[in-house]
């Protein structure tokens, strides 16, 4: 394996590659004023969880309401957009020219990939492996250890790009570089908990992730 190899960027889907989260927010709301009318930022709270996990834990119980939310949040994802972030394509298809490795780890399940493969056809290109929330038994870091394994990768030699506290805390915990996109939370909330910190990815190039990678330098 040549140098470049050695190293894998693993890529959260939502609020990474696609700006997606402030739909999510709107659908989030709505049924918090509706079922948890008690937990005014029921929005933010649920953020970064598996939907499986979201009705566990808020509608435990209570079938007819799971099969309920169920259905409404696959109704909104069909009628969905999911926008790239800007340069991220870019980005990514630059990190594997150069030999990086590239995976998907993302809460969401395979019916909601199927709504993204639809609107983004060339989106299995991005990425030598995708790990749902269909693959996993128990949510992040194992999915990100799991990426890393199916890689081939060590865990020090991969970096992950996360926007949601939870999903940098497993970065972290998996033992990996991590990159904070401030998209879901400012700038100055993630900045100390990260190796760097990306508004989006217009301009990132190559040098800098090998830069980081070599602990030469940070993203800013």
């Amino acid at each position: 394996m040549d140098r470049e190899r050695r190293f894998a960027a693993l890529f959260d889907m939502d609020g990474v590659v696609l700006d997606t989260e402030g739909q999510y927010d709107n659908f989030w709301q709505e049924q918090g004023k509706r079922f948890h009318p008690d937990m005014p930022e029921f929005h933010k709270v649920i953020k970064g969880q598996t939907i499986e996990r979201i009705l566990k834990n808020y509608c435990e119980g209570d079938v007819a309401l799971q099969q309920q939310i169920s259905r409404e949040l696959d109704e909104f994802e069909c009628r969905m957009d999911f926008p790239y972030f800007p340069g991220v394509e870019q980005f990514i298809r630059t990190l594997q020219k150069y030999g990086v490795r590239t995976a998907l780890v993302t809460s969401s399940n395979n019916k909601k990939m199927a709504h993204v493969f639809r609107v983004h056809p060339e989106f299995s290109e991005l990425f030598e492996c995708m790990v749902t929330a269909d693959k996993i038994t128990r949510s992040k870091p194992e999915c990100y250890l799991l990426a890393a394994r199916e890689l081939q990768i060590k865990p020090d030699d991969c970096c992950v790009f996360e926007d949601s506290f939870s999903g940098i805390e497993a970065g972290r915990r998996a033992g990996m570089k991590v990159i904070g996109l401030a998209t879901t939370n400012s700038r100055e909330k993630i900045q100390d908990k990260v190796d760097g910190v990306l508004s989006d990815f217009t301009g990132c190039v190559y040098d800098q992730f090998i830069g980081l990678m070599d602990k030469k330098e940070t993203i800013i």
